[in-house]
């Protein structure tokens, strides 16, 4: 446990793929203890389950594991402590590659695994509990490629209690990473729900790396570069009071907007944001700029964690491409969109001819065009598009047969069609993401040292309670009687969207207390369903966070058939913040000279 006033811990990764750069800017910095490395998104675990399937040594996010080992010298000569979920499907394998570097370098440094989290040898169990899918009722199905549990925060705790230097995980939830030291310095217990939801809203911020320090940010002109973007620095105090911030050596832009817009980021109810340690209500916290590129984060509660965990099934269904087509000239959308189609057409004939049935789905979008925009899309027609045809088939041959048809559009369809130079793409297989929640009683967390077990108390059933949800979204406010004035939504308010498997969540902020209400009175979620009603959400809700003056957007089945099965050219809904964002709003001309307005 801590004797000090605040642990400091950073954030060098936000996904498998994040910049080289991070390590050594933490490193220079040198005010952390600890360094968490998130790297797995659900598309990634994908990723890393089909790894495994070919490979048995496979199956952790390598370029994470090789970066921390590769700084070990580092890390032991200033006590910095390491946690990382890069072990993905395959931990034990992860932390055996860092232990080699350690012997390597001649270095007496204790590795941790945290396992537990690998339900996928549990399935005939969980077909058997009646365990189905979250938002379909579908059971578990019965050949999945891997089936993972959302472990917490307590057995990261238990490693570091056991001596471990470095902490390398399954699949836990992302905040946990930084929950999971917060537990072992300040001791916290089971039932310090407030605390509790702090530490893992000081995860949220840190786990998506830059996300919190300038990058994604809706008024990207502000940020001074992204050369060099900076990486979070949590200064945590034992009340859960925190200081967000990062390296001053660093193009970091670290303030209100860039915190709230990551703290609306993905979190769905915002009163209801459940973890395995606890559920947390985050409507009320209150962010307040203390310095340059310092934000202080207070107001997180907690309420007993729920009697389930998720977890999640990556399962094989089929086959599909995604090819890209240059198309120039005048009426280039045109050309573009029938050249697409009759591809398409002509792949439904020959698979036809061949006995290998129908495209299970297919997607046509001109790049240039706006087509993501659905409705709204601003340019009827342009000189330079870029063709974008998806497919998904049962059959790898399907696929392959496709592929081969494509360059024949350079000439038999219209001119000025480029394939870019990027070279025919392959058939990869299409795994499709199921979720469900799992009693506790199935899944065991586990946590070792240097291969010796540690004990720990995890939660357990008599420590939990159901969901209940509180229903946080006013009815509209009607404007006040007057003249008014149609501006972009963005001139009020900024936000960031993400996606929650086949949900999309969008967050929206007002830039000044006094834009609220005009946010909550005519962005309301039948408003959001209209304006986005291309994306073909079942369902809308709005929920509050009058601690931040925001609202929040959870758009069920907004994302189709989710991220990893998606055959959108933005499957996780990266861009939908910035279309909702176009939305006409009335402002009364007695606010049109408002400082915090955005032209």
């Amino acid at each position: 446990m801590s004797d000090r006033g605040s642990v400091v811990i950073s954030g060098a990764a936000g996904a498998w793929g994040d910049s080289s750069l991070s390590t050594n800017q933490l490193l220079v910095d040198g005010r952390s203890r600890y360094i968490v490395y998130e790297g797995l998104a659900e598309i990634t675990m994908a990723i890393l389950a089909r790894a495994k399937a070919k490979d048995p040594s496979l199956g952790y996010a390598r370029d994470i594991i090789e970066t921390i080992a590769a700084h070990l010298p580092h890390f032991s000569r200033r006590g910095i402590r390491v946690i990382t979920n890069a072990g993905g499907v395959n931990p034990r394998a992860a932390a055996e590659l860092i232990r080699e570097a350690a012997r390597a370098a001649d270095l007496d440094l204790s590795v941790g695994v945290v396992e537990g989290d690998d339900l996928t040898a549990s399935v005939d169990g969980l077909r058997q509990a009646g365990v189905v899918e979250m938002s379909t009722g579908e059971p578990v199905p019965e050949d999945p490629l891997a089936v993972n549990a959302y472990l917490g925060a307590r057995p990261i705790a238990a490693a570091l209690g056991g001596g471990a230097d470095v902490v390398v995980t399954g699949r836990v939830v992302d905040s946990a990473l930084v929950l999971g030291p917060l537990i072992h310095e300040f001791g916290w217990g089971h039932d310090d729900h407030y605390l509790l939801s702090a530490g893992s809203l000081a995860g949220h911020l840190l786990e998506c790396g830059p996300q919190a320090t300038g990058g994604l940010l809706t008024d990207w002109e502000d940020t001074k570069s992204w050369a060099s973007p900076g990486y979070p620095i949590a200064e945590v105090s034992p009340d859960g009071s925190f200081v967000l911030t990062a390296p001053d050596d660093s193009d970091a832009l670290v303030d209100v907007r860039t915190v709230a817009e990551q703290l609306l980021y993905e979190i769905g109810d915002p009163t209801a944001y459940v973890l395995p340690d606890v559920v947390c209500d985050w409507s009320g916290v209150e962010l307040v700029q203390v310095g340059e590129n310092r934000v202080e984060v207070a107001g997180a509660r907690g309420r007993p964690p729920t009697p389930t965990l998720k977890a999640c099934a990556q399962v094989a269904d089929g086959w599909r491409v995604q090819m890209l087509l240059f198309v120039g000239g005048r009426a280039a959308v045109a050309k573009a969109r029938r050249a697409g189609e009759d591809l398409v057409e002509r792949g439904r004939r020959m698979l036809a001819a061949a006995g290998l049935g129908d495209f299970r789905e297919t997607s046509i979008e001109i790049l240039g065009a706006e087509d993501t925009y659905g409705p709204h899309a601003r340019r009827g027609d342009t000189r330079e598009v870029v063709l974008k045809i998806a497919v998904h088939h049962d059959s790898r041959e399907a696929v392959a047969r496709f592929i081969r048809e494509i360059p024949s559009i350079g000439l038999a369809g219209p001119p000025g069609v480029s394939g870019g130079g990027t070279g025919l793409p392959r058939p990869s297989p299409l795994i499709r993401l199921q979720c469900f929640l799992v009693p506790r009683e199935m899944v065991t967390a586990t946590a070792e040292v240097e291969g010796e077990p540690v004990p720990f108390e995890d939660v357990y059933p008599a420590q939990c309670q159901p969901l209940f949800r509180v229903d946080a979204d006013s009815p509209g406010i009607e404007l006040p009687a007057g003249e008014t004035v149609e501006v972009p939504l963005i001139a009020i308010a900024h936000g960031r969207s993400g996606d929650k498997g086949a949900d999309v969540n969008i967050g929206l902020r007002a830039r000044h207390p006094d834009f609220l209400p005009l946010l909550l009175g005519q962005v309301t979620a039948e408003a959001v369903s209209g304006w986005l009603a291309h994306l073909g959400a079942r369902s809308v809700e709005r929920y509050e966070l009058p601690g931040i003056d925001a609202v929040n957007f959870l758009l069920r089945g907004g994302l189709g058939a989710g991220g990893t099965a998606s055959l959108r050219f933005d499957p996780q809904g990266k861009a939908l913040a910035q279309q909702l964002l176009d939305m006409p709003v009335r402002l009364p001309v007695g606010l049109a000279g408002h400082a915090a307005l955005r032209s």
